[in-house]
């Protein structure tokens, strides 16, 4: 089944290391196809489908109709990206920093009642309930 959410379709285009070559290179600036393909050992018309795939996922640009046009990072993706990582960042944050509250109450040797903490059957995300179980 193909992505097709936005950030699916960036995260997916992002999955292979040449795209994501091309993608930093691109942060040092724009680019046309030809000076994009020189370090790689594909053909040209490879370097256009990578193209083709970072395109059709929102993280570049180009003009189609012009062949020697640079081609462009496009931000708006990466935004995109940006806000849904750092949501999990900070939630993860929030959860290490709460541990580190409970340990400093518990100091090392008295740490009775926090057995069950670790345990991952217990653990809640997405898909699966309170208890490990299918939500």
């Amino acid at each position: 089944m193909a992505a097709t959410d936005p950030l699916s379709r960036a995260f997916a285009a992002l999955a292979d290391p040449t795209r994501r070559d091309i993608v930093a290179r691109l942060a040092d600036g724009d680019a046309t196809v030809g000076q994009l393909a020189e370090p790689y050992d594909i053909t040209l018309q490879a370097v256009s489908k990578h193209l083709r795939v970072l395109t059709d996922a929102g993280v570049v640009r180009r003009d189609p109709e012009d062949r020697r046009a640079p081609v462009q990072l496009d931000a708006e993706v990466f935004a995109l990206m940006t806000r849904w990582i750092e949501r999990y960042r900070r939630q993860a944050e929030e959860r290490y920093r709460r541990l580190d509250d409970l340990l400093a109450e518990h100091p090392t040797g008295d740490r009775t009642g926090l057995t069950g903490l670790a345990d991952p059957t217990r653990r809640t995300d997405r898909t699966t309930g309170p208890e490990g179980g299918r939500a």
